[in-house]
């Protein structure tokens, strides 16, 4: 079965599973495993603030380092201030960008109260400015990520989309939830089949898509050209490899091992180490004094304590090391709890009763 891709302009996207982005989740670590295991048509950075690149806040810049492997990326900006989002974004495609994605659908307060995000559902004429700003500011295809509209009383995307296309975006994500809902209630995929009447670039559905049958259905259901898959493949690369095989027709991979779990939590953290390093192999890590290479482990694997827990969520006796990973300061420390556990499970398993 061929894989059914679309286009992003000059863009090729080969099959139509698409990462979401998300913040402290989708960095260059987790994109390049997802990469190597799921092979998702298209993904995207976390957001990048339009202010803090104003201000040349050098974490941010981290967060738009491309590899050559994870193409075709998106860097997703958000922003209230045309001129400001039109820098950001002439910044983002300089990094190698092969699209830039405005975020209009992020509704966490720290972000809606700089008029940002969502907010944005609330002011179109805005909205559209920022859109056409950023679309004449780069000669890379720029796309919109939505949400349905602020709250229940106004369905707000298909105008939106309409103003977005006319200014030049050339695809558009809607995740069918309101702002005000969070990610609250189910998703309501008609908003989706109702918007994809609206405009004629490709349109990506996305919200509660858990299973390669979910994909599969919000397709058939909505014509949308493609699925956004965000909290299911959360530390999961796995889940997603499923949904893209079966929207594909290739073959899903088995359920991963114990043993890959872990092998894959800990590479997820050494490359997040590297990158915090900005070096390309680990060997080179290593051969910084103890002392910096020790605080670059501690900041790196900080951020993922949040995420290592879910790479073995599910397995007989997880809670019993959720704790100590949440608090886990370096690789080494992480390495001893994950592989102190596999060897607990194993001899839980030989000493249980065979059928």
């Amino acid at each position: 079965m061929a894989s059914p891709a679309f286009r992003i302009g000059p863009v090729k996207v080969e099959n139509p599973v698409l990462l979401a982005p998300m913040e402290d989740v989708t960095s260059l670590a987790f994109r390049l495993i997802c990469k190597r295991i799921a092979h998702p048509g298209l993904m995207f950075t976390e957001f990048v603030s339009s202010m803090a690149i104003h201000y040349g806040a050098e974490k941010t810049l981290k967060k738009m380092r491309i590899e050559n492997e994870e193409r075709p990326l998106g860097i997703q900006i958000f922003g209230g201030d045309p001129e400001i989002m039109a820098e950001t974004a002439r910044v983002s495609a300089e990094m190698g960008a092969d699209l830039i994605d405005i975020n209009m659908g992020c509704w966490v307060p720290k972000v809606v109260k700089t008029g940002s995000g969502a907010a944005l559902l609330k002011d179109p004429d805005h909205a559209e400015k920022i859109v056409k700003a950023v679309v004449e500011a780069v000669d890379v295809p720029v796309t919109v990520k939505v949400r349905a509209g602020w709250d229940y009383s106004l369905f707000a995307a298909p105008d939106l989309a309409k103003r977005f296309q006319g200014a030049g975006a050339q695809m558009i994500t809607l995740h069918a939830r309101f702002a005000k809902q969070g990610f609250e209630g189910e998703a309501n995929w008609q908003l989706i089949s109702d918007l994809r009447e609206a405009v004629s670039v490709p349109l990506i559905g996305n919200g509660d898509i858990k299973t390669a049958d979910d994909a599969k259905r919000m397709m058939s259901e909505t014509g949308c050209d493609g699925v956004m898959v965000g909290r299911a493949a959360i530390s999961n690369p796995w889940a997603l490899a499923r949904i893209t095989c079966g929207v594909t027709g290739d073959l899903a991979p088995p359920e991963p091992t114990l043993e890959e779990r872990i092998e894959t939590a800990i590479e997820h953290a050494q490359l997040t180490v590297m990158a915090e390093a900005e070096v390309d192999h680990f060997a080179d890590v290593e051969a910084l004094p103890q002392k910096e290479q020790d605080a670059i482990e501690l900041r790196a694997i900080r951020r993922l304590r949040g995420q290592l827990p879910l790479y073995i969520k599910g397995v007989y006796g997880a809670a019993t090391v959720r704790g100590r990973l949440s608090r886990v300061e370096s690789l080494q420390e992480l390495s001893d709890i994950l592989w102190e556990f596999e060897s607990y499970v194993r001899s839980e398993q030989a000493r249980a009763p065979s059928a």
